[in-house]
């Protein structure tokens, strides 16, 4: 496969050698000769981004720092970012977390385990292609048009004041099954459920709060064949015929959370494994240990001896329903 000729420059700001390394080999596969810049932790990361001022194409940020972590890692590298699209990589899958960050603002979240040279290449070009279409939109109201329909991914205008559809590209029209004319006729309440409504009016009060602001978030969309999407929103205003309106991206994230939530519920079936391994099993076999312990260092009658093999049948029996309950469960992982 021909490698991408177009220069990049990353900064991976990643402080486990071996986690740098794969990504360096990752980056090496697809593109022909990326500028890749590393930093081991929080203070570098944050010296280059202001003290060097350092211009990078993307950012693949390490959820776990020695410095910093988590929300609080995420919140303080979108604040000295200047809008550089920002991929997090992590070894925790944990579905509401991943939520979370896509509010807060990153590009991506991605699973380390699963990370292959494609995924990671992709994703980076998909943050870049956002991050393109977002600012050509902000920059200048004339080129709304063609960069409205030519985008990818789903596109909406609403009426601020009505919600009423004023336009959506083809996109979003192959991705809800309305047509042109039937969008039109709806309003930005139709393609939510009706359990969300309440939900979109806390988001719409934001906006109202400060209309001239950009606004990221994750909400459930309902097709038209009544299917309930994920969907990562993107919003910024817009004024057309002089009406307020507002200019929507929309990303369909419903596998890829549901990838997560996958791996999330087989943790927890293996956990739930470990745990019958390491307690359930331990009682019959403590039993069966100490009855042997009777047998071979004690005299008892005929009586007493039936009865202790008795005790070892009921724990053997006991034993063999536990492993048989550990394989079903397995089987279903």
């Amino acid at each position: 496969m021909e490698k991408d000729k177009n220069l990049y420059k990353i900064l991976v700001i990643e402080d486990n050698p071996g986690d740098f390394t794969l990504i360096e080999d990752f980056l090496d596969e697809q593109m022909q000769a990326p500028e890749i810049i590393q930093a081991k932790n929080f203070r570098e990361g944050r010296y280059l981004l202001v003290e060097e001022k350092l211009v990078v194409n993307v950012i693949l940020l390490d959820l776990s720092l020695p410095d910093k972590s988590g929300e609080n890692l995420i919140m303080e590298i979108m604040a000295i970012s200047s809008g550089i699209p920002i991929i997090v990589l992590t070894g925790y899958p944990d579905i509401s977390f991943s939520v979370k960050s896509l509010s807060l603002g990153v590009s991506d979240y991605l699973l380390k385990d699963d990370l292959t040279a494609s995924t990671l290449y992709k994703s980076i070009l998909y943050s870049l292609e956002r991050k393109k279409k977002s600012a050509e939109l902000e920059d200048s109201e004339k080129r709304y048009s063609d960069l409205f329909q030519l985008s990818p991914q789903p596109m909406m205008v609403y009426d601020f004041k009505t919600l009423k559809f004023l336009n959506v590209n083809e996109a979003a029209i192959k991705h809800y099954g309305y047509s042109l004319e039937e969008f039109l006729c709806l309003t930005l309440r139709d393609i939510r459920p009706t359990e969300d409504v309440g939900e979109l009016d806390d988001a719409l009060h934001i906006m109202k709060t400060n209309p001239e602001s950009h606004y990221s978030g994750i909400s459930k969309h309902q097709k038209k064949n009544g299917e309930i999407i994920q969907a990562e929103i993107q919003s910024n205003p817009i004024f057309i015929n002089g009406r307020s309106a507002r200019v929507v991206l929309v990303n369909d994230i419903t596998e890829r959370l549901r990838y997560v939530e996958a791996i999330e519920q087989q943790n927890q079936k293996l956990q739930e494994i470990a745990w019958m391994q390491s307690h359930v099993v331990r009682a019959p076999v403590a039993r069966l240990m100490g009855i042997v312990d009777l047998i071979k260092n004690y005299t008892h009658s005929e009586n007493e001896q039936n009865e202790l093999l008795d005790h070892i049948l009921i724990s053997a029996n006991e034993l063999d329903g536990i492993i048989r309950d550990i394989a079903d469960k397995t089987q279903h992982i």
